[in-house]
């Protein structure tokens, strides 16, 4: 059905008497008419397939079009969650998915109930590609569209189910490629917001993509992919993370191709086959992948993925949209397995750090001194993750001439500091949906109190402003000005504060690094940082 058509049926179903409308709006989409609920005065949908994955013995393929239906579909309850591995033990980010299936590519639409031609906010979620949903409460789209927005969050595979690539998979598909599956799940996602976002109230010709590490992440993919170039039109980057990613067919970069080790993860299951994989039960799969050492990334193959992120952005072939990325000051506190324990005295440390970095070694002590080595080795992995991440996106989209917005997370509240947990990793996401009241249950809780309040009205001000217009702007509160303006940034403290020259030097230390692995070839560039790094390689012409 023609974009247009719907719009105009689901202009008719809202025009309803209000008695229909108490039953919950109705709007058609292209599979078949839904029926949502509204909840003070923003409609709801919640479990629309926006595709059908492929199941069993078809599993490990793209995202098939999802089945049409011409009954009303009542979308008042969540779709299944993806199957996932249970979290870490005692993990502040673990979340309880009422139901979990293979059968899972669901998304949610939030949407003001009078909107026309609203700025749509497409949710990606985190969670290492692993875990994570779309529905969780965390991610409840009602505040953020009382700001204006169409709210989506989705669904995707994870895990070995979301990215094994394998030779027979890669055999069998008519491009030659496998992997991936995740991301072309995204993509479909987007597709879906293309042809059916009108019809409640969305612009899709206003579409932002956003998502906070695995998610942001994915962000990136999609900017990088050919495949997503069209289905949207701005950028949202929290706490991503532009590491080295493994090619389908060969060992680069200190990592095994992708097709390698989905070979390696079959033997290692004793399903040396793909008929033998396809043959798991789909819920303890990715249980048993995880156990056995399978780690989930896109794979480079040329189609999908036509090069590694790093080359994708220095070649200024990403997506040209304007971006808002940032990172947090504690992101390593709650991820403290990729920090290494630090050196026992300041002379072990500055050893170390000589040995590993040797010319570089002076920039890098300045910025991670041995006075306190413990601090060093958060910050160090915090800023070569996340902080160069953060800002090489904000130079490459300026470059491009779009404007970018830098931020830095570094607020903090009695129940976390407790925890050593200052501005952790994901902190900032109840800020940005005003969701404090639906975290997860081992999350430190934020307390209710007018600080708290007025910081998150400042950011989801600034995230609902950039959707609607491209540029962070709210009443009353500082200018956020773009990276591009003498390197501005924005500070989320008690209070937003802007500033200028984030963290001088962190950048160009990071660069220099990974141009050197990025050239040498056999390296990754990723978490093994300061003190767990290989030796820097040297010589060449000179990086930045």
């Amino acid at each position: 059905m023609k974009r247009s058509m719907i719009a105009l049926l689901a202009a008719s179903v809202l025009s309803l008497p209000a008695q229909a409308l108490a039953q919950g709006p109705v709007i058609q989409t292209a599979s078949g008419p839904v029926r949502g609920e509204v909840e003070d005065g923003v409609a709801v949908f919640r479990g629309l397939p926006y595709a059908a994955p492929p199941l069993g013995p078809l599993r490990w393929r793209p995202p098939a079009p999802a089945a049409s239906w011409t009954d009303v579909r009542e979308a008042s309850q969540f779709g299944a969650a993806c199957p996932q591995p249970p979290s870490r033990p005692g993990s502040i980010y673990a979340a309880r998915h009422p139901a979990v299936s293979e059968d899972c590519l669901f998304l949610n639409v939030w949407a003001p109930t009078e909107s026309r031609d609203a700025p749509v906010f497409v949710w990606i979620h985190g969670g290492s590609l692993t875990t994570g949903a779309g529905s969780e409460p965390m991610y409840d789209g009602a505040k953020l569209a009382a700001q204006g927005l169409v709210v989506v969050t989705i669904n995707y595979r994870l895990g070995v189910l979301g990215y094994l690539a394998h030779p027979e998979l890669s055999a069998e598909a008519p491009d030659g490629v496998s992997g991936n599956y995740g991301l072309l799940d995204q993509i479909a996602a987007l597709k879906w917001v293309q042809a059916n976002i009108a019809a409640f109230g969305g612009d899709p010709a206003r579409v932002t993509i956003a998502g906070e590490s695995a998610g942001a992440l994915s962000v990136m993919y999609l900017m990088a992919s050919p495949a997503a170039r069209g289905l949207f039109h701005k950028a949202v980057a929290q706490s991503a993370y532009m590491i080295s990613t493994p090619e389908l067919k060969a060992d680069r970069h200190g990592a095994p191709s992708a097709e390698s080790a989905g070979v390696e993860l079959g033997r290692r299951l004793e399903a040396r086959s793909l008929a033998r994989l396809r043959a798991m039960d789909a819920q303890t799969l990715p249980v048993a992948a995880a156990m056995a050492g399978f780690q989930p990334w896109g794979a480079v193959d040329g189609r999908v993925l036509p090069r590694q992120l790093v080359e994708v952005f220095d070649r200024g072939e990403q997506a040209p949209v304007p971006i808002l990325a940032g990172f947090n000051e504690g992101e390593i506190r709650s991820l403290r397995f990729l920090a290494p324990p630090p050196p026992e005295s300041p002379e072990a440390y500055e050893a170390l750090i000589g040995a590993r970095y040797g010319d570089l070694a002076e920039d890098f002590l300045r910025l991670y001194p041995s006075a306190d080595p413990a601090a060093s080795v958060l910050a160090a992995p915090r800023d070569a993750l996340y902080g160069w991440t953060a800002e090489r996106l904000a130079r490459s989209q300026t470059a491009q001439g779009r404007d970018a917005y830098l931020y830095l997370f570094d607020h903090g509240y009695r129940s976390a500091d407790q925890l050593d947990l200052h501005a952790f990793h994901a902190a900032e996401i109840p800020y940005v949906f005003g969701t404090h009241g639906h975290t997860p249950p081992r999350w430190p809780a934020p307390p209710d109190t007018p600080t708290e309040r007025a910081l998150a009205a400042a950011m989801m001000g600034y995230w609902a402003s950039f959707a609607r217009s491209g540029t962070p702007a709210v009443e009353g509160a500082p200018v956020w000005r773009p990276y591009g303006e003498g390197q501005s940034y924005m500070a989320f403290a008690d209070a937003p504060q802007p500033g200028r020259d984030l963290m001088p030097g962190m950048f160009e230390l990071n660069e220099a690094v990974v141009c050197r692995r990025q050239r040498d070839g056999t390296m990754a560039w990723n978490w093994n940082v300061g003190v767990a790094a290989p030796p820097l390689p040297a010589g060449g012409p000179p990086c930045p």
